[in-house]
């Protein structure tokens, strides 16, 4: 099996050190990535590690197809302890990071420990350097950006940071990279937030080679020349279908469409865009740099989920006053998803839906913690009952779009997700739009038959977090493809998935998560029963915990003072 390749970089930002480690053993086995951020998780972090205190880690990986040129790749990993779920989340990102991450030689690194003063870790494939940069606190992200440029010469690629939102520990806060990409979900930009770090560095020319087959050239080449929707409107272009089947959340969940969708979709959003966006050796072009110049609104996206929460479920229908939500989420360091629906429960408890004024003041609020953003910034979960809305989160993570009242499956796939509200970890809803070919699509209605292929679709994104591989890639990506530029059989592969899903929930069973956090918010018919057979296709126990024997508890069991 491909794999990533270089020793682990641990960094106490505490004692202001770092150590390499030889992790050969765990490379060959775990691929890259998310994979290798969950296994060096489980083992490393104590499982009764506090989300936003020193025993807490932070991993951030590349994965072997970060070696070629092919597009698709132009992503990296991001593992640890969220604050906002309490469970243990992968999160990616796409930009331009991944290829300066490898310049530094390392296969991962580690940041632990917590800072007494804001620093800046500058890793190169030289070593590691602190600066204290106490003149940063509570910087926005493009700030922070152009004080590294200035006085470092490194250009926003070669960067990780945190916002404001960050720095308060608002419990969805985001690591963002490129200035405009985000490890968005899970809050992970509050666990840097909480070690005093405000942003890390990466540069190097010390790439270790890992031979990609080359079949890459012909996904690169088939990607450069498809036509395709999201060439021109990325994730949006599902807006309105989405919207016709009744599957698009609006005004706080309340409907399951909105009346305003064409002002906000796929079409008005392309009509801003004014230059073409991608990702590192991507050819694929799906971002969306848009502009208003008569209202000075400048920024990327918004995607399909920031259309959803600041658009439909805050009852919005401009999509300039949207485009500005995702602005300030980027440079205050918000997740968008659980930042719009935040605001959203904020609108129904005052009953000021479309209040855009309002909204962009709430943003503001949340990020520095002042007036009811310090509420808000806790999440729904925490502050549902004080508000008086209902408690729309799975583990503590808001919903996104494509929902599953409408799509059952997805429903289900929400359900399971050790990550939460998020529908990425499975990625059901193309089957049930149907966005798939018709032979490989299920009836939207009840789980007949979804189970087994929620499981399918959980283990193989594992596979394409640990790669790392863009979802977007699912045209292009047969299992074959699979098998040859990883060098792997497809069962193999999706055994390995399994095992990182498996990780993810033994970790969280030890921190008490169980059946009883496999909920929704809504009924799916046969629901429980579905459940119960995904557990047992899993080999798990029905109560929704991983058999004791499955993995060694001891490992993670006491805090790891290496």
């Amino acid at each position: 099996m491909k794999h990533v390749r270089g020793p682990l970089c641990t960094i106490d930002v505490g004692e202001q050190t770092s150590d390499t480690e030889d992790i050969d053993d765990v490379l060959e086995s775990y691929l890259g990535g998310r994979a290798l951020g969950t296994k060096l998780a489980h083992d490393r972090v104590p499982f009764d590690a506090d989300p936003l205190g020193a025993e807490n880690r932070l991993y951030l990986a590349t994965g072997p197809l970060q070696h070629s040129t092919m597009s698709f790749t132009g992503r990296m990993s991001a593992t640890g302890v969220s604050p906002l779920t309490d469970g243990l989340l992968s999160s990616n990102a796409g930009g331009f990071l991944s290829r300066n991450f490898t310049g530094t030689g390392y296969s991962a690194v580690e940041i632990t420990g917590s800072s007494d003063e804001l620093v800046i870790v500058h890793v190169t494939d030289e070593g590691v350097e602190f600066e204290a940069v106490p003149d940063l606190a509570e910087a926005t992200v493009t700030d922070t950006c152009e004080y590294i440029e200035d006085e470092h010469g490194l250009e926003e690629d070669h960067t990780v940071v945190v916002g404001p939102a960050g720095e308060n520990e608002v419990r969805f806060a985001s690591i963002m990279t490129s200035r405009e990409r985000a490890f968005g979900r899970g809050g992970l930009g509050a666990v840097l937030g909480a070690k005093n770090v405000k942003a890390i560095t990466f540069d190097g020319d010390s790439t270790n080679e890992v031979e990609i087959p080359p079949v890459q050239m012909e996904i690169h080449g088939e990607a450069a020349q498809a036509e395709h929707p999201m060439k021109e409107s990325g994730t949006t272009s599902v807006t309105e279908y989405a919207n016709m089947v009744e599957a698009l959340p609006t005004r706080y969940f309340s409907e399951l469409s909105f009346e305003g969708a064409a002002d906000i979709g796929g079409d008005a959003v392309a009509e801003k865009k004014y230059k073409k966006g991608t990702c590192s050796a991507c050819a694929f072009a799906c971002k969306l740099p848009t502009k208003d110049e008569e209202r000075d609104v400048v920024t990327e996206g918004p995607e399909y989920e920031t259309v959803m929460a600041f658009g439909s479920n805050s009852g919005v229908d401009d999509v300039v006053d949207v485009m500005k939500s995702n602005k300030l989420c980027d440079e205050l360091g918000l997740d968008t998803i659980s930042a719009g629906d935040v605001v959203a429960a904020y609108l129904e408890s005052e009953d000021e839906f479309g209040n855009v004024d309002l909204i962009h003041d709430l943003v503001e609020k949340i990020a520095y913690r002042e007036d009811v953003g310090d509420t808000l910034a806790e999440g729904i979960d925490a502050f549902h009952d004080e508000l008086g809305v209902e408690n729309w989160t799975v583990k503590g993570m808001e919903f996104p779009a494509h929902d599953g009242r409408t799509l059952n499956g997805q429903g289900l796939a929400f359900a399971t997700s050790n990550r939460g509200a998020d529908h990425m970890y499975a990625e059901f809803y193309p089957y049930e739009y149907p966005l798939v070919d018709a032979d490989d699509a299920f009836d939207k209605d009840g789980l007949e038959g979804k189970p087994p292929k929620v499981i399918e679709l959980e283990n193989i994104n594992a596979i394409k977090d640990s790669g790392v591989l863009c979802k977007f890639s699912r045209d292009f990506m047969t299992e074959e493809r699979l098998e040859t530029l990883l060098d792997a059989d497809y069962e193999e592969l999706l055994e390995l998935g399994g095992e990182v899903v498996s990780l993810e929930r033994h970790f969280n069973n030890q921190r008490g998560f169980d059946r009883g956090d496999d909920t929704l918010p809504y009924e799916v018919p046969e629901f429980e029963t579905g459940l119960s057979e995904y557990y047992d296709e899993r080999n798990w126990n029905d109560d929704g915990t991983v058999p004791a024997d499955r993995f060694d508890s001891s490992a993670a069991s006491a805090p790891a003072d290496d």
